[in-house]
């Protein structure tokens, strides 16, 4: 009798995270819309990438957005660079790069393994 209510209790909690997390993406993308400056920018990412998940692709792209909107580049390249530490493997890295390629085009990001190819004498370059 109490497995079919622990079942219940595991339902009423999983919906309970699911809201919370709608809730933080769309607190997220709502702080990164009303960036202003570039202290602003690295705040909100500093707290959205402090938790154990990944930013969602809407805050990334609210992120992306803001970055490019007070003509932060450098910031928007390294929005991937924290996505990439932050994901479980690299097929999930790529999963994001897919999803986000049409607003890297639009916005003209382009990805630090782009900017300094393996193998490359940059002192920048860091696998």
């Amino acid at each position: 009798m109490t497995i079919g209510r622990d079942h219940t209790t595991f339902r009423k909690f999983a919906r309970l995270f699911l809201d919370l997390v709608d809730a933080c993406v769309y607190r997220y993308e709502a702080e990164f819309d009303k960036v202003q400056d570039v202290f602003e920018l690295q705040r909100n990412l500093n707290n959205a990438f402090a938790y154990d998940l990944v930013p969602s692709p809407g805050v990334v792209i609210a992120a992306l957005k803001a970055a490019r909107r007070v003509n932060d580049y450098p910031t928007a390249v390294r929005i991937f660079e924290g996505i990439k530490a932050k994901v479980e493997n690299i097929h999930q890295y790529e999963e994001y790069l897919a999803e986000l390629k049409p607003i890297r085009e639009e916005l003209g990001i382009n990805l630090k393994e782009d900017l300094y190819p393996e193998g490359t004498d940059s002192p920048f370059y860091n696998p």
